[in-house]
């Protein structure tokens, strides 16, 4: 006979989705929005008496919330219902037909369904993909905007992180900045969330690399991509992308304008889109950091699988909540400790 043929199964895979409340520890500020609580989409997918664990946290900056991204996940249930894990691939491009540009949905369902594929291999992720855990970077710690006094108390309570990503785009962000240097010797990176201009930029840059900076995260707008190309030929420190880097497709026309991406999953889809968009930043010569929104351990722990592909890692979104509903990847003081275990509940 030859060839393939689809084996009959005897389990039906089952898709759950829920909405859970997160707490922060620190109200959180950025340049645009302050956060208390954050709602996340979670996932499970039952096959086999092994769950996988999936997760969203849904962004309004990228026109989803949890409501919409709950909804959207409800139109994958027939497509699991007979569907093998162990083909991921086939059912992620099954499920892209389906959600076509709702990335949150994709992201919950796409990293479910690798966690799934995992446990049925008896292997994690980082393991099938062939990857050293040693060749981690280290992740930040991130102080989001506040006064000058509680962003050095936020500080100090980080003391043990030497690595601090510092969220900027307010009128005093040197004084923040020279103000924190005098706590402590650690890394620092910077994050003007879109708040800064081309000029401010380039002029910020020096002071900011004489300080100990290490790069500076989105500093303009993602709609003042072209104006990129003076600061990125300009800035005394490398500028990396975050909101105009989303998906694969954006890759190629940052070569020029910035000299990293930040890719989250839940911004593309998942860990599929992610393993795309690494390959794509190494051809053309940008560094690839992987970062998070505010997250519980699903989703902190899916994005560290990948952590030996990237330059940096700022995935501390379950560190900066108080009531984290699930265990996973381990936080050493900035160190991800990569094993053999899986996401839990606890």
């Amino acid at each position: 006979a030859g060839g393939w043929e689809k084996e009959r199964r005897t389990e039906t895979m089952k898709l759950k989705t829920a909405i859970e409340e997160i707490h922060l520890r620190h109200t959180f500020t950025i340049s645009r929005e302050s956060q208390d609580v954050v709602r996340v989409v979670t996932v499970e997918l039952e096959d086999g008496g092994l769950t996988g664990f999936g997760e969203a946290s849904p962004s309004s900056f990228y026109g989803e919330d949890a409501e919409g991204v709950r909804g959207d996940l409800e139109l994958l249930e027939e497509l699991v219902s007979d569907a093998d894990p162990l083909y991921y691939r086939d059912i992620l491009e099954q499920a892209a037909e389906v959600l076509g540009d709702r990335r949150g949905a994709l992201c919950a369902f796409d990293t479910a369904l690798f966690d799934l594929a995992s446990r049925k291999l008896g292997a994690p992720l980082w393991r099938m993909l062939g990857l050293n855990p040693l060749r981690t970077p280290l992740t930040s710690f991130t102080i989001g905007i506040d006064s000058v006094e509680k962003m050095v108390e936020k500080l100090r309570e980080a003391r043990q992180y030497p690595i601090l990503k510092v969220k900027l785009g307010t009128p005093q962000d040197i004084e923040v900045i020279r103000e924190l240097r005098k706590e402590t010797d650690a890394v620092f990176r910077v994050d003007a969330n879109c708040g800064w201009t081309a000029g401010e930029t380039i002029e910020k840059s020096a002071e900011l690399k004489a300080l100990g900076v290490e790069f500076i995260e989105q500093p303009l707008p993602p709609e003042e991509l072209d104006a990129m190309e003076e600061v990125c030929r300009r800035s005394a420190l490398p500028v990396i992308a975050d909101e105009n880097s989303i998906i694969p497709e954006d890759v190629p026309r940052l070569a020029g304008r910035f000299h990293g991406i930040n890719i989250k999953l839940v911004k593309c889809g998942g860990i599929l889109p992610a393993l795309r968009m690494v390959h794509l930043a190494r051809t053309l010569g940008l560094q690839v950091m992987f970062g998070c929104m505010i997250e519980t351990s699903i989703l902190i722990s899916a994005a560290a699988q990948l952590g030996p592909l990237a330059d940096y890692l700022d995935l501390d979104g379950n560190v900066l909540i108080e009531d984290d509903p699930y265990a996973g990847v381990e936080n050493e003081n900035g160190r991800l400790l990569l094993g053999e275990d899986w996401v839990r509940r606890r």
